[in-house]
């Protein structure tokens, strides 16, 4: 026995031995390509070009990670065969969790919200701590017991725990719910990085880069996803590091941008001071201001303001056909009349939209939050003044939601299933949050140095010298920058210039006078974040659909390969149907991924941790809990959502209950999903024998 049990640890300890050595020749291989691409750039080759290669090189690497991983073992497809060393699985867990919200929209988060925010803004930090510390809370309190049960999913805890079909039932819609919420907001982030790097179309780049997500969990599943994910993790993690280097390096003389972060926050909160002071600021805010006056009028008679606007065009198509002006000015009178709305109901949107985005504009520094305001002059609500009140509680809120957020994911919770043991569970949980962390520092300081570049570099530049990648982004989409001279006078001052948060660190290389190839490291990085992520979710729905839906539901007798089979089928589907929803950029990446995070936590982890830490909680006490939270945290967002209120404009009198933001929702369907667990378990206990998870 001792023998078997020496040759078994021989066994181990030489596959860890090799998977070092590919790991280290990986990191090699990585530092040369990047090597060379900066030759190449040297060299003279074009941008273009350059961008392509690091595109399709990127793509190609994660497609042969998936090719070598193939399989159709299902134990290998679902879990890795539970064999994932402790530190790879935390690399893999934190490329999983460093979505596009975190590498793309995080550091535009904070530019544009601070650090502090205010009542509409809740602030960067209230992202850093809330998502840092659902770490704590899934090593604490759920992954290594979830470990301990051998599972496939994430639902299949719930029908375990409390027996019959309806718990896995409710936690199969649920993770295919947020899952897919999720992926829609990473293959967006896909979309906006392969068109700029490769310069196709967004909806074309879109396609090629989920290429990559589809050929890895299609062939590969868990394995596959695995150590491609631990691939994206390097790849991301000096994408983030050597330009925020190069630029801490470029500004204060010194690579270590955590250490320079409080020198230019200083530099940065004086030109803040001085710009909130400036009279052409100022002129522009009126104009913004004189602007939403007009919106709000047309919006207390919209029919009377259709017609106006219809008779001013007339008017001026007039006066050009008496001044026998160009055709291209004909043509452009031309566009607005079909620009205007047909119905009162275009009417209204695309006037409530205006005043919204005016009003917002009208603000002091285009209602970017001062970076280093703790929230005392600049937390309004809008025109009502102060409430610093209303900016704790959404503060609190979200980071509540964060926080059980993390720890409700399927699809983070599942890649603990990949682990020897329980106690490997705990240390890879650990890793993970190292790994995470390593990024997170920095992201402060990237925010901070990008804006001190605009304000201090870009502030100030004629329109007619701007530089060209402002052109290039507007064109991939018109809704991530946007720069009017407001007040003709040919100088772009900062209210003049709207950067959408999803924009910031993609183009930061580019509003910072980087190289190009550096560019093109940022959008490999993004690129690897989203697609380990969209990863991860495809995998999860796939596997939940198949085995719980499938062989739990309908074909108990299926074969192991048939489930594997329509996993595949599942995540092309799901792919697809991602893909399509994304092309109609819905919203900000980190907003979907804060609707995700409420929802898992409203459905989830009432259950999963009374289930785990409560005897008397019941089958009838779970679903009843985990629908009432599901029920809440989705009909309050739902209520809230711009899309609804404006197909159904009487909803657009429901007050925020408390001021709190419709992202923070779990601050409500917690709550309610505890409160009716525990009373429906209560209610039902004689007729329900419990039994305990720790075993």
């Amino acid at each position: 026995m001792s023998g078997c049990k020496t040759a078994a640890a021989g066994a181990v300890m030489n596959s860890e031995r090799r998977i070092h050595l590919l790991f280290a020749a990986y990191v090699a291989a990585v530092f040369s390509f990047i090597g060379l691409a900066v030759l190449l750039e040297r060299a003279g080759l074009s941008r273009t070009m350059l961008g392509a290669i690091c595109f399709l090189t990127s793509i190609a690497g994660y497609m042969l990670i998936g090719l070598y991983c193939r399989t159709t073992q299902l134990d290998q497809y679902f879990v890795a065969g539970r064999s994932i060393p402790a530190f790879y699985n935390g690399m893999a867990c934190a490329a999983d969790w460093i979505s596009a919200a975190t590498f793309i929209s995080l550091a535009g988060g904070l530019y544009t919200q601070g650090f502090a925010g205010n009542a509409g803004k809740p602030g960067g930090f209230a992202y850093l701590l809330g998502w840092t510390g659902g770490f704590c809370l899934v090593a604490l309190l759920a992954a290594p017991y979830l470990r301990r049960m051998r599972l496939y999913t994430l639902p299949e805890f719930f029908e375990r725990r409390y027996g019959g079909r309806w718990p896995r039932r409710l936690a199969m819609l649920t993770t295919v719910l947020c899952s897919f919420i999720y992926m829609v907001a990473q293959i967006y982030g896909v979309g906006l990085i392969a068109s700029r790097l490769s310069g196709v179309r967004f909806e074309i780049g879109m396609l090629l880069g989920l290429s990559g997500v589809l050929v890895c969990s299609f062939l590969g599943g868990m394995r596959a996803v695995t150590w491609t994910q631990v691939a994206q993790y390097v790849i991301l993690l000096l994408a983030f590091l050597i330009p925020v280097s190069l630029l801490s390096y470029k500004q204060t003389g010194s690579y270590l941008a955590p250490l320079a972060y409080a020198r230019q926050l200083q530099q940065v909160t004086e030109l803040e001071q001085r710009l909130r002071r400036s009279p052409q600021e100022q002129e522009v805010m009126r104009v913004y201001a004189r602007r939403a006056a007009e919106d709000a009028g047309k919006l207390r008679n919209i029919p009377q303001a259709m017609q106006n606007e219809r008779q001013r065009l007339l008017a001026q198509l007039q006066k050009i056909q008496a001044s026998n002006a160009e055709a291209t000015s004909l043509f452009a009178l031309s566009r607005s009349f079909e620009q205007l709305p047909r119905t009162e109901s275009e009417a209204r949107q695309l006037w409530q939209e205006s005043y919204q985005t005016n009003r917002k504009r009208s603000e002091p520094l285009g209602s970017i939050v001062p970076t280093a305001d703790a929230g005392s002059e600049t937390v309004t609500t809008g025109q009502d003044g102060p409430d610093s009140a209303l900016f704790r509680r959404n503060v609190l809120a979200l980071m509540f939601c964060l926080f059980l957020g993390t720890l409700g994911l399927p699809h983070l919770l599942t890649r603990y299933f990949t682990t020897p043991s329980a106690a490997a569970t705990r240390t890879s949980v650990a890793w993970t949050t190292f790994f995470v962390a390593a990024l997170y520092i920095c992201i402060p300081a990237m925010a901070v140095l990008v804006k001190y570049e605009v304000m201090n570099h870009l502030v100030g530049t004629r329109f007619d010298a701007l530089p060209q990648w402002i052109g290039a982004w507007n064109r991939i989409d018109r809704h991530l920058l946007d720069v009017q001279d407001i007040n003709h006078d040919g100088i772009l001052q900062f209210a003049e210039l709207q950067l959408h948060p999803d924009l910031i660190m993609l183009a930061m290389p580019e509003i910072t006078g980087l190289p190009f190839v550096v560019s093109a490291m940022v959008a490999t990085g993004g690129l690897a974040a989203a697609l380990s992520t969209a990863d991860g979710l495809l995998l999860t729905i796939g596997t939940t659909l198949a085995h719980d839906g499938y062989y739990r539901e309908i074909n108990p007798q299926a074969s192991e390969i048939r489930r594997v089979m329509l996993s595949k089928l599942v995540l092309l589907i799901m792919a697809l149907g991602a893909a399509y929803v994304a092309a109609h950029r819905p919203s900000d990446i980190l907003n979907l991924v804060t609707v995700a995070f409420s929802l898992a936590a409203s459905a989830f982890v009432p259950a999963l941790v009374l289930g785990i830490f409560w005897r008397k909680a019941t089958r009838a006490g779970a679903v009843a809990g985990m629908l009432a939270g599901l029920v809440v945290a989705a009909g309050y967002t739902l209520i809230h959502a711009s899309a609804l209120q404006q197909w159904l404009p009487t909803t657009q009198s429901i007050p925020l209950l408390w001021g709190i933001q419709p992202i923070s929702s779990a601050v409500f369907g917690v709550p309610a999903g505890i409160v009716i667990l525990v009373a429906v378990s209560l209610l039902t206990q004689p007729a329900t024998k419990n039994q305990s998870v720790r075993t």
